[in-house]
């Protein structure tokens, strides 16, 4: 009897092993049937090569670091300082930091939660209730102990794949955070770049104004000397001294514009407003004739504004697996084991405290006022809302890259022509002095030659830096140098 009853206990083992290994195969064979669908990139309408250009291939400028592609040390220096302590920049890097921590947590998604509870309780009940006489006449005393500690251990099977997608979703969360800051370095790189050159262009303009009023100082000397001499009357001294103030308001003008873009400079580097030292000059920059822009498939890949649009996408595009998933069932399993006494010098009397238990639930969703199915079809339009979002980022930066590419060609030919006039202009001037001197050209000749020719000197600084902007912006609008 006792043996056969040791074969009934044997089997019963065996068939329970059973049972538990083909339970947990088909959880696992479940957990393959995701419900949610793989990211795949939508098309994208893109040309063959930017239309400002007769061929392409593909080496591009933004394939350079900005340290290459800016080689000047005072700007170098200015950039550096700003990627350092510019409180964007600053912002940016912490949100990196926060969606880094999001992704460490989500890597335990699927792992099983562990608590640890320990209770006590003493209930004392009425000595005229059920529950006082029941324990009295039980226990022989007025009222019950309870000492519990218990480990329990839940964990949710991964049926439809919501865990995975919410986890993908996190981490495409982090990559955009990233990109994001990537874009923001580009972008402060950029406007140091076009602040450092609006700067030199001030100091240049500033340094033709001041040559220009000793001209008029002289050419107004001039002019009272021959009044004195009876050649000319009173009008042609006035008319100079105009010109002459004309010139020397442009002065306080041109050294606001400076101190302002000073303190600009400052504020992006992450300093307090304040002068600037620096030594560089307007003319020791030149934009190279060849600036290759690569091919326009390449910007996917190269800007970090257009891939962080794509990793939103991919964001969207997993949080419609989490809510197709949430319509699904739900298997939780939890397992519990601990130590229970109705007397405090019991609770770890061991084995007669011990207790254990397990459980298993499926959750399935039937009615919820349409919330899960709402929240499913939320997240699909907010899919195709990213999808033409990124689609509108890929547009945006072939034209920046052609209307950069434009620009360069434009002001190259507008250069030409005002380093042309202003060498006509100069010669004007030496003309018309000499021809006012010989009394063969009167005064408003002299005036005119030297307001054109200060008008065409501050007119080709403009150019100058308007070029250089267009090489910075060409260089942003292809990434920046990133990869």
């Amino acid at each position: 009897m006792m043996i056969q009853q040791k074969k009934r206990i044997i089997r019963n083992r065996q068939w329970t092993i059973c049972n538990l290994m083909i339970s947990f195969l088909m959880i696992i064979s479940i957990s393959s049937c995701r419900v949610g669908k793989e990211y795949q990139r939508p098309a994208l309408e893109l040309p063959q090569q930017f239309t400002a250009i007769p061929f392409a291939d593909t080496s591009s400028i933004a394939d350079l670091e900005w340290k290459s592609f800016f080689t000047n040390a005072e700007l170098q220096n200015l950039i550096d300082k700003g990627i350092k302590y510019n409180h964007d920049l600053l912002i940016a890097m912490k949100r990196i930091d926060i969606a880094q921590q999001r992704v460490n947590q989500s890597r335990l998604l699927q792992l099983p939660e562990l608590n640890f509870q320990a209770s006590a309780s003493v209930n004392r009940p009425s000595d005229n209730s059920l529950g006082g006489l029941s324990t009295s006449s039980f226990l022989g005393k007025s009222y019950v102990e309870n000492y519990q500690a218990i480990i329990n251990i839940s964990w949710e099977a991964d049926i439809w794949g919501r865990l995975r997608s919410q986890k993908e979703a996190t981490l495409a969360e982090y990559l955009q955070t990233y990109e994001g800051a990537k874009a923001v370095q580009t972008q402060l790189v950029t406007n140091i770049a076009q602040g450092f050159y609006n700067l030199l262009m001030l100091d240049k303009q500033l340094e033709i104004t001041r040559r220009n009023l000793l001209l008029s100082d002289s050419f107004v000397n001039a002019t009272r000397l021959l009044k004195d001499a009876g050649i000319v009357n009173a009008l042609a001294v006035q008319q100079a001294e105009s010109q002459r103030q004309s010139t020397s308001l442009l002065i306080p003008q041109l050294e606001q514009d400076v101190a302002l873009q000073e303190n600009a400079l400052q504020v992006l580097t992450g300093q307090l407003p304040g002068n600037l030292s620096r030594a560089a000059s307007l003319n020791e920059f030149a934009v190279p004739d060849d600036l290759p822009a690569g091919l326009p498939a390449s910007l996917v890949s190269r800007r970090p504004d257009v891939r962080a649009d794509e990793m939103g996408l991919i964001t969207a595009n997993a949080r419609v697996g989490v809510a197709h998933a949430n319509l699904y069932p739900a298997l939780n399993i939890s397992l519990g084991t601990g130590l229970e006494s109705f007397k405090a010098s019991n609770w770890f009397n061991i084995p007669g405290s011990l207790f254990g238990l397990a459980a298993g639930t499926i959750v399935q969703p039937v009615f919820r006022r349409k919330e899960l199915k709402t929240q499913f079809e939320i997240a699909k339009l907010q899919r195709e809302e990213s999808v033409i979002r990124f689609r509108q980022s890929v547009l945006r930066a072939v034209g920046e890259v052609s209307d950069a590419l434009v620009q360069l060609d434009k002001l190259k030919q507008q250069g030409q022509i005002a380093t042309a006039r202003v060498d006509t202009l100069q010669r004007a001037i030496f003309n018309a002095q000499l021809l006012f001197k010989s009394d063969l050209a009167n005064y408003l000749e002299v005036i005119t030659a030297q307001a054109n020719a200060l008008q065409a000197e501050l007119n080709l600084a403009t150019i100058q830096r308007l070029r250089l902007s267009a090489m910075v912006d060409l260089y942003r609008s292809l990434g920046g140098g990133w990869k």
